[in-house]
């Protein structure tokens, strides 16, 4: 392809000036991330001398004393739970095992079969039976058993809630 002399020397003006428009990018673009480096770098210590000193006095002025709030009052639920409702429940669990254990016995059974013995056979009903009456019993001695405990462990009593800490005079006692 033959270009004439004025075409070639306007497109050799024009390859030059796109590679000194290159070059010139190329310093801007150098120019611009040395720039983001050290706003970058001003951020971190902005940040580490700032912001972090004022989220961590924020934290512990107001986050951390109720975090410690109710930490201390869920272990004080569960002491109470365990030292309350789950004895009465063991109780009430072991009354109705009682009874079970009891109706099954032998000699209860030989005692009813002689009860049984002299009297005149009944049509059985179809009603409910004794071992109903006794379920439904049981079941109510285990509600009360848990709301009783449910009540002892809610209730405001002051006598209820012993400090941990020794008192000041036990201390020195128990050191001589």
């Amino acid at each position: 392809m033959g270009l004439s002399r004025k075409r070639r020397k306007e497109l050799n003006r024009l390859r030059a000036s796109a590679e000194e428009l290159w070059s010139r990018q190329q310093e801007v673009l150098d120019h611009a991330n040395s720039v983001a480096r050290e706003a970058s770098r001003q951020v971190s210590h902005l940040t580490r001398e700032e912001v972090t000193p004022r989220v961590q006095a924020s934290y512990a002025q107001y986050l951390q004393p109720r975090v410690e709030g109710a930490r201390q009052f869920a272990q004080e639920t569960g002491k109470s739970i365990e030292q309350t409702v789950l004895p009465a429940f063991g109780s009430a669990l072991g009354t109705v095992l009682t009874i079970g254990d009891i109706a099954k016995d032998k000699r209860v059974k030989a005692a009813i079969d002689r009860l049984n013995r002299g009297k005149v056979v009944v049509p059985v009903k179809s009603g409910p039976g004794v071992g109903v009456y006794l379920a439904a019993a049981a079941g109510v001695l285990a509600a009360a058993g848990v709301a009783y405990a449910v009540w002892q462990t809610f209730r405001a009593d002051d006598e209820l809630w012993i400090a941990d800490e020794p008192l000041p005079g036990s201390e020195s006692s128990a050191n001589d």
